[in-house]
């Protein structure tokens, strides 16, 4: 699959190197929330400006569709729900395209704070169409911040069609990802 997107591709950005790029490849709707916000709490902890989104339920208390998920923009906190609420009998999702936009120019506004690293939740459909998230991804690389990114099972055809050589790629295993971040902070 061919994926066009607006930013320079990762090859394009002389700087990029394998480690620089990594995915968290997780089964289909297992999405590795306790990973990713434990990554954020350790970054926090030892002073890693990480920049980036997180993915919630939208319902804390575990009601609600499988697709009611909220961004958390990790230098402001600001959360965007993601899907069209459409009520309880209605299948299947319907992406938000305009909270996308939002979320997309809070984590590009969120560069310019210098991180040292760029979290970002999800390579999904969006993505693997080159669009989303793509931005922001390939703006980090160019300046030659690291950038991990999770990528479900289903969409890792076109994850690898985008990154080519360039990315490595973990498992949702927390001592992948331990020994990931110690070979780039």
């Amino acid at each position: 699959m061919l994926v066009l997107h607006s930013g320079p591709a990762p090859e394009a950005c002389g700087r990029v190197t394998a480690s620089s790029l990594a995915a968290v490849v997780y089964p289909d709707h297992a999405y590795p929330s306790r990973l990713f916000a434990t990554l954020v709490a350790t970054c926090r902890a030892r002073d890693i400006r990480i920049a980036g989104v997180l993915q919630h339920p939208a319902m804390s208390d575990g009601t609600g569709h499988a697709c009611d998920v909220v961004l958390e923009e990790l230098t402001t906190g600001v959360r965007t729900e993601l899907f069209e609420r459409r009520g309880a009998a209605a299948h299947g999702c319907r992406l938000d395209l305009r909270s996308l936009v939002e979320v997309t120019a809070q984590v590009e506004r969120s560069l310019a704070r210098d991180p040292q690293l760029l979290l970002l939740s999800k390579f999904g459909k969006v993505e693997a169409e080159g669009g989303g998230l793509i931005d922001p991804l390939a703006l980090a690389l160019e300046h030659d911040i690291p950038v991990l990114i999770g990528v479900p099972e289903r969409n890792l055809a076109a994850w690898r069609s985008f990154a080519g050589d360039l990315a490595t790629e973990l498992s949702a295993d927390s001592a992948d990802l331990a020994r990931w971040i110690s070979l780039i902070l």
